[in-house]
């Protein structure tokens, strides 16, 4: 079963899934940075159950299960991991502005900023979807020809400014970022089994609500007691008594 969901992924050479590729299950695509994104999203967990009291089973639960699925994703490392590590960490700390706690727009409209999880820095890149022109509907707006001359009012100059922004940024320091290694669709069926929550792009989606839960379950504060309090054999339902 698990082994035909993964058909329609396009496992390239070397046995790498295809990013982007359907998983076999409607909706959900072969996730390009599981790993990363993963530890990310366990982190933040992490940091959040810590406005929870240590004691309270909400907190301990979260906790427990989420530090034994990180533990399972941080054992396998893809190849050449430790060296593309060390060389991300010199392009970091060599390109402070670049990287810094605020997002940095790129050539390309992309942003970059660095966020600290855990004792685990994260670098965060946000990069916009490209775009088809070709496959775009067309919205109905005419073709005015070429611009005309003359003076014209800040709201026609609107296309100068962004043209004057992208220039700037055109001449901003770009920085070479390489991308993390994949793991390999053996390493990623590994995490699979042992974590046995489905699909890892699945695991991803329920480390996203987890995450989101906790402000949530934070919020209410759930280990404090209720404020009405429950009848007597409330939750007593339909119990076998012995004769």
């Amino acid at each position: 079963m698990r082994t035909s969901l993964r058909l329609l992924a396009g496992v390239k050479p070397g046995r790498y899934f295809q990013n982007g590729a359907q998983t076999g299950l409607a909706g959900l695509y072969t996730h390009d940075t599981p790993r990363s994104t993963l530890l990310f999203l366990y982190s933040t967990t992490l940091e959040k159950l810590q406005a929870a009291p240590e004691q309270s089973a909400y907190r301990q639960s979260v906790e427990a299960i989420t530090r034994h699925r990180m533990a399972i994703v941080q054992a396998v490392k893809p190849e050449g991991y430790d060296a593309w590590l060390a060389q991300a960490q010199k392009t970091v700390a060599e390109n402070p502005d670049h990287f810094g706690s605020v997002a940095k727009l790129g050539i390309d409209g992309a942003a970059t900023w660095r966020v600290e999880k855990g004792g685990r820095t994260f670098i965060i890149q946000d990069v916009p979807d490209v775009v088809d022109q070709r496959l775009k509907e067309w919205d109905g707006e005419r073709n005015e020809g070429a611009e005309l001359e003359g003076v014209r009012t800040l709201e026609e100059r609107a296309d100068q400014v962004l043209s004057a922004t992208r220039k700037s940024l055109e001449e901003a320091v770009t920085v070479n970022w390489e991308p993390e290694p994949q793991l390999t669709a053996d390493q990623i069926e590994e995490i699979e089994a042992k974590i046995g929550a489905g699909l890892i792009e699945e695991v991803i989606q329920v480390a996203e609500g987890e995450a989101r839960l906790a402000d949530v379950m934070i919020k209410a504060k759930v280990w404090e007691g209720l404020e009405e309090k429950p009848a007597e054999g409330q939750w007593k339902y339909f119990e076998r008594k012995s004769s």
